[in-house]
Formats: C-alpha cells, structure tokens, sequence
C-alpha cells in the first residue's frame, strides 16, 4: 500500500518538474519572434520642424539727405457722385461738412417724365403682347391646315414669320421697359460709402446733365498726404520709406508716415507725384489742409544706410562686420548675409553694406538660422 502511494507521488512530481521546462520553451520563442518582428519594422522617418521666424522690412534710413516738401491732405477713398441720368433736382439733402451713411439719399430729380415713360413703355410691352396671341392663334390654325393638306406650305411659313416677328417686338419692348425702370431707379443719389460731404456743386431746382459732378465725398479715416518730388530725387523714394508730417498749425501735432504710393509719369514741371499714408492720423487732420513732408533720401555721391534691430545681427569675424538672415519669399528659405555696419542708433545697428530696402530680414533667434534653412513667417 505505501509503495503504490510513494509511485504515485513519484509521478506527480515528475510531472510537476515537466510543466516549467515547457514554458520556458514557450517564452524563450515568443521573445525570439518579438525581437525578429521588431527588426523587420520600417524606419521611422523623422520630419524636420519648419521654424518660424519674426521678421521685419528694411525701409528706415540711417543716413541721408533731409528733404521736406510741400504737400495737401487727402482722403484715401474719396469719389465724385454725380446722375447717370439728366434732369432737374427735386431735393438736395446733405451740406458741405455733413456726415453720410452707405445708401443715404443725397438728392432726387423730378421722376414725372421718367414715371410716364414707364408707362409708355407698358403700354407698348401689353400691346406686343396682345399681338403675339393673336399671331399665335393664327400660327396653330395655319399648322393645323397645313398636317391636313388643306393649305399651302406658303401660308404656314407666313404665319410662322408674323409670330416670330411679333415675338421680337415683345422681346424689344420688354427691354425697353427694363431700361426706363432703371432710368427711373437713377434719380435718385445714394451715397456709395459711409463719409462726410467734402464738396457741394448743386441746389435745388437746377437742371443738371448726366454724369455731371454735384458732390465730393470722402472716407473717414485713412488719409495721405500728395507732394510734387522732383526728377532729380525721385530715384531715392520708395515705398515704405518713412516720413514726417508737419502742419502749419501749432494745434496740430507732427505725424508718422510712409510713402504708399509713388507716381511713375511726371506732372508738371517735371515732377512726381507721391502720396504720404499717415501712420495713425489724429481726428484734427482734414481733407485740404496743407502740410509739410520731410524725407530722408540718400547722400549724394555716397553710400546710404539703414537701421535695422540689434537682434536681426549675428556676429561676425571683425569689429563693425556681422550677419543677417533674408528671407526668400519664393523658396521660404533664408540667405546668409554678410553686412557693415557703423555704429548704433536706439538700440538699431546703423548698416551701411547688405541690405536694400524691401529686404525682409529675421530679427529673433538668428543663432539658431543657418544659410539655406527653410521657414515660415511668424509675424511682419
């Protein structure tokens, strides 16, 4: 009885000692097939981060001649109203000063005549009309003799020819009547844009022609300033270049500005046109006053500088040499510039070598650039 019982013990533990050695097994391929799959995995491709650059535009002189020139305020959108019909003013509503919303009525004409060529023009479109059914009455009966041999092939084609004909003429009365609806809808002024009322050309009851100028008016806001540049400076303003508006008025305090728009046909006396953007102009500032613009243009026979942020410059190899980065819009990758520069003006590096005016130059984190790198814009 005991030596069954030990046998059967005996048996247990064999079996016992066998279940570790099977999953050993087990384990031992389950980590050679992980480590076999995880070498055959792809490579991951690691993407370069675009970085993204403040960057500024060179426009400020550093140096140059001071040139001031006389020049008039002007609003930037203004627009001389007028009829696109002729006839005689009924109503003039606004005066010279008055503010005025978009679709405002500025003035009417008598619309009598106008409203009794609607008329006219009804009339004539009932009566073409009333002459097409009658036509087309004709047209059917003329069709339907004709299926039934009853008549010739030539008094179908000639009912045919009245019906299209009169179809015409309803066709050309209805675009008469279109066309004294809108000469109608025409006397009637509307303002095309909120403003103020700058001139006035017209009073009640004056006849007045088609296309002729009543009103002036002018935009809130946005103002510029128009000067005359001579021929011989022209070549040195730009777009952007920065400017300073005086007024005769002590009232008025000096302004900010940039050139925005420069004339390419000379006036007269040979001179330029170029407009003055304020940077922020004051409520005082009004269309017609008269102003001072002081620009600051190139040396004559020398070289002209320009101010850029102490951060835009990475260091170079010698005293007064360094770096910039340029940005290339059309590659939006930035170039490695080498640039003089002689001296420092409120904390601006005055460059007299390596930049032009336009150049869009980074002026944060030029450490981290390198010649060729590709970014994107943050911040103009």
């Amino acid at each position: 009885m005991y030596q069954t019982t030990g046998r059967v013990i005996s048996a247990r533990t064999q079996a016992a000692a066998a279940v570790p050695r099977w999953m050993s097994r087990g384990i031992l391929l389950a980590t050679l097939a992980f480590l076999l799959a995880a070498c055959e995995e792809e490579k991951v491709e690691v993407m370069e981060n675009i970085r993204a650059i403040k960057t500024i535009t060179v426009s400020e002189r550093g140096s140059g001649q001071l040139r001031r020139f006389p020049g008039v305020v002007e609003a930037v959108d203004t627009s001389s109203i007028s009829f696109e019909v002729a006839g005689n003013t009924r109503e003039v509503n606004v005066n010279v000063g008055d503010r005025v919303e978009k679709g405002q009525v500025l003035a009417t004409l008598d619309d009598k005549t106008f409203q009794l060529n609607v008329e006219a023009a009804e009339a004539e479109v009932g009566k073409a009309k009333a002459q097409l059914a009658e036509k087309e009455t004709q047209y059917v009966r003329q069709k339907t003799l004709y299926e039934k041999e009853w008549v010739a092939k030539a008094a179908y084609d000639q009912a045919l020819a009245a019906r299209d004909s009169v179809a015409n003429q309803v066709s050309y009365a209805g675009s008469k009547l279109n066309l004294a609806r809108r000469d109608l809808e025409k006397t009637v002024l509307e303002a095309p844009f909120d403003g103020v009322i700058a001139n006035k050309f017209v009073d009640p009851f004056q006849e007045v022609a088609r296309g002729e100028k009543l009103f002036e008016i002018y935009a809130e806001g946005a103002m510029e300033v128009l000067v005359s540049v001579p021929e011989n400076a022209i070549g040195e303003v730009y777009l952007g270049l920065p400017a300073e508006i005086a007024f005769p008025s002590e009232q008025v305090e000096r302004q900010k500005g940039r050139v925005s728009e420069v004339g390419t046909v000379a006036g007269d006396a040979n001179a330029f046109p170029v407009k003055v953007a304020f940077a922020d102009p004051p409520g005082s500032v009004l269309p017609g006053m008269t102003a001072d613009v002081a620009l600051l243009l190139g040396e004559s026979g020398g070289s002209t500088s320009y101010l850029v942020p102490v951060s835009a410059i990475a260091a170079g190899d010698g005293p007064g040499q360094g770096f910039v980065f340029v940005f290339d819009q059309e590659s939006s990758t930035v170039k490695k510039m080498a640039i003089s520069a002689k001296g420092v003006q409120d904390n601006r590096v005055n460059i007299t070598e390596g930049v032009a005016p336009g150049d869009v130059i980074a002026v944060a984190g030029v450490s981290f650039l390198r010649d060729g790198q590709q970014v994107k814009l943050m911040a103009q």
